[in-house]
């Protein structure tokens, strides 16, 4: 066999590496999620080969993924579209065009997903989601563009969006926008649902804030930190779009550029005395009905002897994991819309906080799509276009339009 027929072997083995991947049979458009998520592992192999070079680090070429769908909001007949500061935080506020007779407007809070790391408010799918959710419920959107890691580290996504939520319920920007004050809902897609749930919570414990939330919108959101091991962790560990690696990569650069505790939390001995005491809240073999647990039995997370640093403070802080207060902090919190994927990382989060706010007697929809994978509602364009995040979005939009 010749050297080009060599080749053309190892670029078909390699073609065939990237492409398949043990994607489930009741996932719809099959080949389609191969395709896509072949270019999402090319950039992930790509990115770990670049830092370990030292050419770049890894979350540096990831940014590709943001760079390669950011656009330029701009106005259309239906939404006007602008961009603004608040609290010096860089924000897209859409504001609907149709008149309503004086009635004051809803607004939703947005804030985007992708890991803490990744993502803008000014990629192309959220400025559509945004544009439509404007539109359709004829609603003041505020899309936040917080800071991202490696450069910044939590707690200062957190502040960033919490100060962009006080900044709206001053009296001055509410009237600016024609807002009505008992209308507000914050709203967020994995990463940026973790952020919206954390803003809620903390809300409530802020005598400054005079203002309830109508409602909390919590999209696959990922919500605590503890437990790397929960059945959806074990089941969808090599799943497209969002496999465990990246999960918990995300994770640990949240907090450190240490890739000590991206290692310790793959193997789920990140734990310590300081934190056991909080893993009750996120005790699966409580909070998962039957139906997710599967065949997996529960293992508490290992715990060292001690670490009192500064690192464990942050993976047990509230805001960070929102799943870690307890049920009193619970009952005082808005009517709560959570969206769940079968196929996903992160869907036993979301399953659990469900369950703990209806223990705690908190208004909840848990609308769970069992042909659903993580990311979907922002694949919604060609050529990335999948019927199931068409049918997240119709029914993000519903419940918000029956609900806010």
């Amino acid at each position: 066999m010749g050297s080009k027929g060599i080749l053309l072997i190892i670029a078909g083995v390699l073609v065939a590496y990237y492409v398949y991947s043990p994607i489930p049979y009741d996932i719809e458009e099959r080949w389609k999620l191969m395709v896509t998520d072949s270019f999402f592992r090319s950039l992930s192999n790509l990115a770990e080969i670049s830092e370990l070079l030292g050419l770049k680090h890894y979350m540096g070429v990831m940014m590709f993924l943001t760079i390669a769908e950011e656009v330029v909001p701009a106005s259309d007949d239906s939404v006007k579209v602008t961009d603004a500061l608040f609290y010096d935080v860089p924000v897209v506020v859409y504001e609907p065009k149709r008149k309503t007779n004086g009635e004051l407007n809803r607004a939703v809070i947005f804030i985007h997903g992708g890991g803490w790391c990744l993502g803008s408010a000014r990629m192309g799918p959220y400025d559509l989601l945004s544009r439509r959710t404007a539109k359709e419920l004829n609603a003041v959107i505020v899309s936040v563009d917080y800071r991202l890691a490696p450069a910044y580290h939590f707690p200062v996504q957190f502040d960033d969006v919490y100060n962009v939520v006080k900044y709206i319920v001053q009296d001055h920007v509410l009237s600016q926008y024609s807002v009505d004050v008992k209308r507000i809902a914050v709203s967020g897609d994995s990463a940026g649902g973790n952020l919206a749930a954390a803003v809620a919570q903390q809300l409530q414990e802020d005598p400054e804030i005079q203002v309830d939330l109508k409602a909390q919108v919590l999209l696959y959101p990922a919500l605590q930190a503890l437990d790397m091991n929960t059945p959806s962790y074990q089941q969808n560990e090599h799943m497209p779009i969002l496999p465990k690696t990246l999960m918990v990569r995300f994770w640990s650069e949240y907090f450190t550029s240490d890739l000590s505790l991206f290692h310790a939390m793959m193997s789920n001995s990140h734990n310590s005395l300081e934190s056991a005491h909080l893993l009750k809240f996120v005790n699966w073999s409580v909070f998962l009905p039957e139906i997710f647990r599967l065949k997996y039995n529960y293992t508490m997370p290992s715990r060292k002897s001690s670490d009192p640093s500064e690192m464990i403070s942050a993976i047990i802080d509230p805001r960070a994991s929102p799943l870690l207060v307890d049920d009193v902090k619970l009952q005082v919190l808005p009517k709560a819309y959570i969206l769940t994927c079968e196929y996903d990382v992160l869907r036993d989060d979301g399953v659990m906080y469900a369950t703990r706010l209806r223990r705690a007697g908190v208004q909840v929809t848990l609308e769970h799509f069992k042909d659903g994978f993580h990311g979907a509602m922002m694949l919604t364009t060609w050529p990335t276009s999948f019927e199931v995040g068409h049918r997240m979005v119709n029914s993000y939009i519903k419940w918000l339009d029956n609900n806010l």
